[in-house]
């Protein structure tokens, strides 16, 4: 799944030593929609918190899963990021401009003393 939007917030530095080691996890709060905006709180672990070094308004989109846990009879539900692209970085060609289809642009050559072909 994927949403884009606005970090609008970021929320404090979790850790914790687990049985496989120290771990970290980091959680924002996007928003997105245009006439009647909604918040979506989602977390990243791990390196990913470094990799990607979200800041407050941000124009992102969030690559995710949505992830429920049982719990004493509780529902617990997580919204782990997977993948993070600022302002449609990933649609981008080699000019910097977005492209219909997300792949860039093909040069052509205008033609020249080498161009053999017949049209």
């Amino acid at each position: 799944m994927e949403l884009t939007g606005k970090i609008t917030k970021t929320l404090a530095l979790q850790s914790g030593q687990g049985k496989n080691g120290t771990w970290k996890k980091q959680e924002y709060v996007i928003e997105y929609g245009d006439q009647y905006p909604k918040l979506v709180c989602f977390n990243l672990w791990g390196d990913k918190i470094d990799q990607y070094a979200l800041k407050d308004g941000e124009t992102v989109t969030v690559h995710f899963d949505v992830e429920s846990r049982e719990y004493n009879g509780r529902y617990y539900t997580d919204v782990k990021a997977w993948r993070i692209d600022r302002n449609g970085s990933n649609d981008t060609g080699a000019t910097g401009e977005k492209t219909e289809f997300g792949t860039p642009s093909p040069e052509f050559n205008n033609g020249g003393p080498t161009d053999d072909l017949p049209f």
